[in-house]
């Protein structure tokens, strides 16, 4: 054990304040630097900045906010010192001046710093991070790691209210079933709205359905051609996703040959008007005139695809504010759109139809886009403009987020330009509209029925985990409703899979990997959550005993130590990934600490220890806030957790 007189003073956070009395427990006075309640880190990072504002004679908040977390092998906070904006100096000059004048005070929570170039690392110290860490997960249960100020207006002052966030995500084609390709936009999206929601935003979650447009003309004539009732009475998404793929082969070559005049420059006015085309664009116009016969299939193809979208949602967690698409953009708001537009000669007619010339604005990249064709339909583009305004007259957000895949980008920024343009208030509109984008699922196409039906997927990983399981028939006996078990694990499997990489990348969807019980996968979590689970089945210890523990007998052991270190960057992680949008920031977190979980429990024996109960006790609670934070992370994710589940091996 290190030497008090080598670590500097901290005092410890507080709990929430619905426990701080509760348990006898008192808040530390206030400090000058406006804290974060819920982030233990950044007690240390207050301590830290005190000493190197005086050191450097430089802005106390600018230090604190410049203290990043850091590979754990190498420091806990690290001080890059040419964030500190000091003219004139050299920062490994400036690294080894703070390593060499930091103060070391008694009963301090930070080791002495060392330089290392322009930085300065730091360690918090192990005899005192069990005692501040650990009360304050437990006290803190499903709230730690999440600070609902970042969604205030203005954190000063909580009156002022939550900022809202619309979230627009999942958003298929109706009469289409749920396929993998489909999976990408609805996990990130729903990662996203926990995330915010978790944050303090008030959170619209918005489906915005392809119900609308020539592509729904196309189905249409499908039926027409290969409706069959009673296969549709049976199976009526199932029926309706062949009729498309069949109607999509008719189309096909009719397709290439309107793409290539097209490419060639070619007057493509009579093409858009023969065949299938024709018929699909001549139905559409039938929608938009009112038609009540195109409606009411259009209507009935629509009520049954949201009811069984929202089953399918129901398995993975998913829910929505509203269930929208590009038939609920009222016509009025098209217009009044589409009247500010000619008005303030952002579009032109051409050729019959109406289009916005984006190198006119300075946007050549953008090209010419068509907002009312020539038959007087809308185009997806205009639709999606009075959608925007159609979504912020009700819902008056402060920031709107599509997740749509990379290849709709163009699309989006002519969405965002043609706002801007508008000026006032539809200007500042666009400045509140993000794109998060992702890549491919590869392997897969609608067209050609290439696809993998989320239902048929997760029979099989279904099928694969009972496989597993009832190699020990003794064991699967001891699992509570295993289908379900199988199930959840099935869908662990596909969303982990899906979020191990930056959703900008490309991946080929891979059954085999995804079910695979080899390296970082969902059943691995899953797994270490249960084994948590598990150890308070076999040990009679009470919460408050926990939250009574002796937490200084965990300093002596590195295992310990290491687990806590890891535990104490969660509040850190979160807010990064408030920055990054990224679901695999927290994932590859969880897998950090699953690991750190795994190597400790050899050395840190719950059931029957040497040491005795007051070891135990103070074992138990860091194995309980662990717990906490792997199942408050799994469901951050969209992940429910499983409390009992036995790895394969013990099959």
């Amino acid at each position: 054990m290190e030497n008090p007189s080598q670590i500097c003073h901290l005092r410890p956070p507080a709990p929430p304040p619905d426990t701080q009395h509760q348990h006898g427990i008192h808040s530390p006075s206030s400090t000058s630097i406006d804290l974060h309640s819920r982030n233990p880190l950044d007690y240390f990072r207050q301590a830290i900045a005190d000493q190197v504002s005086e050191i450097l004679a430089v802005d106390r908040q600018l230090v604190f906010e410049s203290l990043d977390r850091a590979s754990l092998d190498k420091a806990d906070l690290v001080l890059a010192t040419p964030r500190l904006r000091l003219r004139g100096v050299n920062g490994a000059d400036v690294a080894a001046k703070v390593a060499a004048e930091f103060r070391l005070l008694d009963s301090a929570k930070v080791l002495a710093p060392t330089a290392d170039g322009i930085h300065v690392r730091f360690f918090l110290s192990p005899s005192e991070l069990p005692s501040t860490l650990l009360p304050f997960i437990l006290h803190q249960g499903d709230n730690y790691g999440f600070d609902p100020s970042h969604g205030l207006r203005d954190p000063s002052d909580p009156e002022a209210g939550r900022k809202t966030v619309l979230v627009e995500f999942s958003s298929p084609n109706i009469a289409k079933k749920f396929h993998a390709g489909h999976l990408r936009s609805t996990i990130i999206g729903g990662f996203l709205s926990n995330l915010y929601e978790r944050s303090g935003y008030n959170v619209v979650r918005m489906n915005y359905l392809g119900d609308w447009g020539r592509q729904y003309g196309l189905l249409a004539c499908g039926w027409e051609r290969y409706g069959d009732e009673a296969a549709f009475a049976a199976d009526p998404i199932g029926h309706l996703f062949d009729v498309y793929v069949k109607i999509s082969a008719d189309f096909e070559p009719e397709e290439a040959g309107f793409k290539a005049a097209s490419k060639r420059g070619n007057d493509t006015s009579e093409l858009e008007n023969k065949g299938l085309l024709g018929q699909a664009k001549a139905y559409f116009k039938r929608m938009e005139d009112g038609d009540p016969d195109a409606l009411q299939l259009w209507a009935r193809f629509r009520s049954l695809s949201i009811a069984k979208y929202q089953e399918t949602y129901a398995r993975l967690n998913i829910h929505f504010t509203d269930y929208s698409g590009e038939s609920q953009v009222k016509q009025e708001t098209m217009e009044s759109v589409e009247n500010i537009l000619r008005d303030q000669e952002i579009s032109q007619a051409k050729d019959g139809a109406q289009v916005v010339d984006f190198a006119k604005h300075g946007a050549k990249s953008l090209n010419v886009a068509v907002i009312r064709n020539r038959n007087g339909t809308s185009n997806y583009l205009l639709r999606d403009v009075g959608a925007a305004v159609q979504r912020h007259d009700q819902y008056h957000f402060d920031e709107m987020i599509y997740v749509v895949m990379a290849e709709q980008e163009t699309h989006l920024r002519r969405l965002f330009k043609v706002l801007q343009l508008m000026g006032g208030r539809y200007e500042l509109l666009s400045k509140s509209m993000k794109h998060v984008t992702f890549g491919k699922v590869m392997g897969m196409s609608t067209r050609k029925g290439t696809v993998k039906f989320l239902d048929d997927i997760l029979a099989d990983v279904g099928d694969f985990m009972h496989g597993i399981m009832r190699r020990n028939e003794d064991k699967y006996s001891q699992v509570v409703d295993p289908d379900h078990t199988a199930e959840l694990l099935g869908i662990s499997s596909i969303m982990v899979q899906d979020m191990t990489g930056k959703r900008c990348h490309n991946y080929e969807f891979s059954l085999e990997r995804m079910t695979s019980f080899e390296g970082d996968t969902g059943p691995y979590l899953q797994y270490a959550h249960a084994r948590l689970c598990s150890i308070f089945r076999k040990v009679d210890i009470s919460r408050d005993e926990m939250l009574r523990a002796d937490f200084s007998v965990l300093s002596s052991s590195p295992k310990a130590v290491n687990l806590l270190r890891v535990m104490v960057q969660y509040p850190d992680t979160v807010k990064q990934a408030l920055r990054t949008l990224e679901p695999t920031t927290i994932l590859t977190y969880l897998f950090k600490l699953t690991h750190e979980l795994s190597s400790s429990y050899d050395h840190l024996k719950v059931l029957n220890p040497p040491e005795g109960r007051v070891t135990l006790v103070a074992r138990a609670a860091l194995y309980e806030a662990a717990r906490q934070i792997l199942c408050s992370g799994l469901r951050l994710l969209g992940l429910t957790p499983i409390e009992r589940y036995e790895h394969p091996a013990r099959f």
